[in-house]
């Protein structure tokens, strides 16, 4: 498995986005999805798009984002985004790519990420610390967690 920024396999850009939009948009939210993972091919430092190929088959994907939670935007940045695609479920995938983002990450210079999630016990098993409840637009209770790395 091979991870790589979305820029420079741009191709894969559709998927990445129809991938987001039916895992945690709404009805009317793939322009809002479009909108991101085009921000991540413009060369800024964030957003990013990271995308896992096996051989020439998009697997997954993770995003860097600067916030990923309107009410906790004094949090920066944000691993955001992480899709797998059913195929790849339950191999481990999910695992390289918060691996894979958390080093490029501490390359980057930061020392700490952030997450959010609706549920519990995945992101636990990876070493993440949950650091306390808040609420995804417009009211949907969630969960903050925590990652720290030098």
């Amino acid at each position: 498995m091979k991870i790589i920024n979305l820029s420079a396999r741009p191709e894969f850009k559709e998927q990445v986005t129809d991938w987001l939009w039916q895992a945690f948009g709404s009805e009317n939210s793939r322009d809002f999805f479009a909108s991101v993972v085009q921000s991540s091919l413009s060369g800024a430092d964030l957003p990013q798009t990271f995308i896992a190929l096996e051989g020439q088959r998009l697997a997954g994907t993770v995003g860097l984002w600067r916030c990923d939670l309107v009410s906790r935007q004094d949090l920066t940045p944000w691993l955001a985004a992480l899709y797998v695609d059913k195929d790849y479920r339950s191999r481990g995938l999910g695992q390289q790519l918060q691996e894979f983002l958390q080093e490029h990450s501490r390359r980057s210079g930061f020392s700490e990420l952030y997450l959010y999630a609706e549920f519990t016990g995945y992101y636990e098993r990876f070493g993440w610390r949950y650091i306390g409840d808040a609420l995804d637009y417009p009211d949907k209770p969630v969960r903050v967690y925590k990652k720290s790395f030098s």
